[in-house]
């Protein structure tokens, strides 16, 4: 694999398309503004999206982008990741943008910081297995925390453990709903989750 991206990047790291696959389990908000972000860019492309919910809203997003879905079923991907199908692909760097499956470590192998993931908290609090969606606010909000954000953070082969990239916060007032503190954290998601994306792509290729 490596080998592989070495010879389309160049020995001096000259420009060539990287490609990204966006893992996702549901709606595809924070896909749809990564997509965005990235549509014009100079050597970044959206290239794969990877499903593990029929149905999930992010396939029609996909679709309008006119990006392929694999669609991936839980067995499979704790056995190989899927791992042949990337590579088919050239998938140089993985996003994970509400995706909910732990990622096995075939893959946390294969991409060695190059595997970025979106929490909707102030990790290390409130991570681990089934920290998601609004678990994640009502834990907070029970807490009595006066303080949550988000998590951009390189992913390994634990829940939530790797290293933290960027991290944004916003207040928790005594009148927030799992709801009003939700809306928050989107806000903080779609302004600052594409451009971290970005940033930790063009790192690792500063690197090659």
């Amino acid at each position: 694999m490596q080998d592989s991206i070495e010879h389309r990047l160049g020995k001096n790291g000259e420009e060539n398309v990287i490609k990204v696959a966006i893992f996702a389990s549901g709606a595809g908000t924070n896909t749809k503004k990564i997509i965005h972000h990235f549509r014009e860019h100079a050597f970044i492309k959206i290239s794969l999206v990877v499903c593990n919910k029929q149905g999930a809203g992010v396939i029609s997003i996909a679709q309008e982008a006119d990006i392929p879905v694999l669609m991936i079923q839980k067995e499979r991907f704790l056995a190989d990741g899927y791992l042949t199908e990337l590579r088919a692909a050239e998938i140089d760097f993985l996003v994970l943008a509400g995706f909910l499956w732990k990622v096995p470590a075939v893959l946390t192998a294969a991409y060695p910081n190059r595997i970025v993931n979106l929490h909707p908290a102030l990790l290390p609090a409130y991570g681990g297995k089934g920290m998601y969606g609004a678990n994640v606010h009502e834990a907070v909000i029970n807490s009595g925390d006066s303080e949550s954000g988000i998590t951009i953070h390189y992913v390994d082969e634990h829940y939530d453990n790797g290293d933290i990239i960027f991290q944004a916060t916003c207040p928790v007032l005594p009148t927030d709903t799992p709801e009003t503190l939700a809306a928050k954290i989107h806000a903080l998601e779609y302004q600052h989750f594409p451009a971290v994306v970005a940033e930790a792509i063009n790192a690792w290729k500063s690197l090659q």
